[in-house]
C-alpha cells in the first residue's frame, strides 16, 4: 500500500511540473511577436542615415567617424516613396555642408590651356664664328690663352713664323729692285702679301725696314667671347686651319624643352613669359620664333625657341628658365571648360554629377560625358553637358557613394541596383 502511494506522488509531481514548464514557455516566448523593423536596431528614427562607403553594413543616426575604419561617415538616401526620379541622389543642406559638397554653374568660354615650359639659355648659333690661320707656321706667341675672354675685331691673337712668308719677302724685295721695269711684278709680289691678309701699312713697313719680317701677327677677324680654344703655343698650323671659336652674346637664345603631348598647344608666334633662376622676382617675355621639327630620340622633346637682346651681357648660357604659355585650343571660340575634380573617370566611362532645378530640394543625376583636351587642372566636355547646367565640383564622390549604397546610378554601377540593407548578416572574415 505504501510503496502505490509514493508512486501516485511521483506522477503527481511529474505532471505540475509539465504544467509549470509550458505555463513560463507560454509566458516568455508565446507572448513575443517578430518584429522586423525593431530587429533592424541600426536604422536612425530621424529622416537621415550615415554610413561608411567602406562598411556599408555601417548605419547611424548621425554623423561621425566608422567604428571599423576611422573614415567619416557619408549620408545615404533610402530611396523613399516621395522620390520623384529614381535615378536622382537626395541631399540635405546638412549634408552637404559635411560632405564638402560645391556646385558651379557651366559657363562657355575660350579654352586656353597653360603650359609650364623648361629650358635653358644658350649661345646663338648664328653669332658663332671660326678664327682661321690666314698663314701656315709655327705658333710662336699667343695672347689668347683661356676661353671666356673677350676678344675686340683687330686684336692680335697670335705671332706665326712662317717660311712660305719670308719666302714671299725675299721676293718682294727682288721685284721692288725692278718695279720701274717691271711694275706689274712688283704689284704682284704685293698682292701675293696681301693673300696672306697682310695689310698694306704692313707690306710698306717691311719695305722700308729693307729685310724680311720672320714672325706675322694674326688680327681677330670677329668681335665676341672666346668659348673654344683649338690652339697651344708651338703647335704647327695649316692656312685655314681653325685657332678660336667666338660667339657674339649680345644676343642669346632661350630653348624651352616642348614634350610630344605638347606640342600640338604651341606654335611660333606664341607669347611667353619666363623667369631666370639667377635673378628672381623678375619677368622676361618673349615670342616663339622657331620650334625643331624634329624630336630628340634620347630625351623625347623638341626645342622652342625664343631670341633675346643681351645687354651688357646679363644673360649667361646654361642659366635655366622656367616659363609660362597660354595657348587658345585651335579652331575653338565657345567651349564648356569643367574642373578635373568634377570628372569621375573609370577608363571605360567619365561621368559627372548634375544638379537638379527642383528648388525645394537638392537632388543630384549621374551624366555620362565625353572628354576633350586636358587643359592642366580641367578638361574641355564635348557631349554631355549644356550651358547654364549647374554640376558639383567637389565632393562627386561622397554623392557617387551615397547613390551606390541606395542602389541608385553609380560611377562603378551605372545601371544602379538593390539597395544595401541597413542590417548586414553577412560573415566578413578578416585577416
Amino acid at each position: 500500500m505504501k510503496k502505490k502511494n509514493t508512486s501516485n506522488k511521483t506522477f503527481l509531481v511529474a505532471l505540475s511540473t509539465l504544467i509549470l514548464g509550458l505555463f513560463f514557455g507560454w509566458l516568455f516566448f508565446g507572448g513575443a511577436e517578430t518584429n522586423p523593423e525593431e530587429h533592424d536596431h541600426s536604422m536612425a528614427t530621424g529622416s537621415e542615415v550615415w554610413t561608411c562607403s567602406m562598411h556599408p553594413q555601417i548605419r547611424q543616426s548621425e554623423p561621425g567617424p566608422c567604428p571599423l575604419c576611422g573614415m567619416d561617415l557619408i549620408p545615404v538616401d533610402m530611396g523613399g516613396a516621395d522620390d520623384e526620379n529614381p535615378m536622382e541622389v537626395k541631399m540635405s543642406p546638412t549634408a552637404m555642408q559635411l560632405a564638402n559638397v560645391q556646385t558651379a554653374i557651366i559657363q562657355k568660354g575660350k579654352a586656353t590651356k597653360e603650359l609650364r615650359l623648361t629650358g635653358k639659355i644658350q649661345v646663338d648659333e648664328r653669332s658663332v664664328s671660326t678664327q682661321t690661320a690666314h698663314i701656315s707656321g709655327r705658333v710662336e706667341k699667343l695672347y689668347i690663352n683661356t676661353t671666356g675672354e673677350y676678344v675686340p675685331k683687330g686684336k692680335v691673337i697670335a705671332e706665326i713664323y712662317s717660311p712660305e712668308l719670308v719666302t714671299a719677302q725675299e721676293e718682294l724685295f727682288e721685284a721692288q729692285k725692278m718695279k720701274d721695269m717691271q711694275p706689274q711684278l712688283f704689284a704682284a709680289s704685293k698682292e701675293r702679301l696681301k693673300n696672306w691678309k697682310l695689310t698694306a701699312s704692313q707690306i710698306e713697313s717691311i719695305l722700308i725696314a729693307g729685310k724680311p719680317q720672320e714672325t706675322f701677327p694674326i688680327l681677330s677677324d670677329i668681335n665676341g667671347i672666346v668659348i673654344n680654344k683649338k690652339i697651344q703655343l708651338g703647335d704647327y698650323i695649316n692656312r685655314g686651319s681653325s685657332l678660336f671659336e667666338v660667339a657674339n652674346l649680345s644676343q642669346v637664345w632661350v630653348l624651352f624643352d616642348v614634350y610630344e603631348s605638347d606640342l600640338t598647344w604651341i606654335k611660333t608666334g606664341d607669347l611667353i613669359e619666363y623667369t631666370i633662376q639667377a635673378f628672381p622676382g623678375e619677368k622676361f617675355k618673349g615670342k616663339i620664333s622657331f620650334i625643331d621639327p624634329f624630336i630628340n630620340p634620347a630625351t623625347r622633346v623638341a626645342k622652342a625657341r625664343v631670341v633675346t637682346a643681351n645687354r651688357g651681357n646679363k644673360l649667361k648660357p646654361e642659366m635655366f628658365v622656367t616659363g609660362t604659355l597660354l595657348s587658345q585650343v585651335k579652331g575653338s571660340q565657345s567651349d564648356i571648360v569643367v574642373p578635373k575634380s568634377a570628372v569621375m573617370w573609370t577608363g571605360e566611362r567619365s561621368v559627372v554629377y548634375v544638379k537638379s532645378l527642383n528648388k525645394e530640394e537638392t537632388r543630384f543625376a549621374m551624366r555620362k560625358v565625353r572628354l576633350g583636351p586636358s587643359l592642366g587642372d580641367s578638361y574641355i566636355i564635348t557631349d554631355g553637358l549644356k550651358d547654364g547646367e549647374e554640376i558639383v565640383v567637389y565632393g562627386a564622390f561622397s554623392i557617387d557613394a551615397a547613390a551606390q549604397l541606395a542602389g541608385k546610378p553609380s560611377m562603378m554601377n551605372p545601371e544602379g541596383g538593390k539597395a544595401i540593407a541597413g542590417h548586414d548578416h553577412s560573415e566578413m572574415e578578416w585577416r
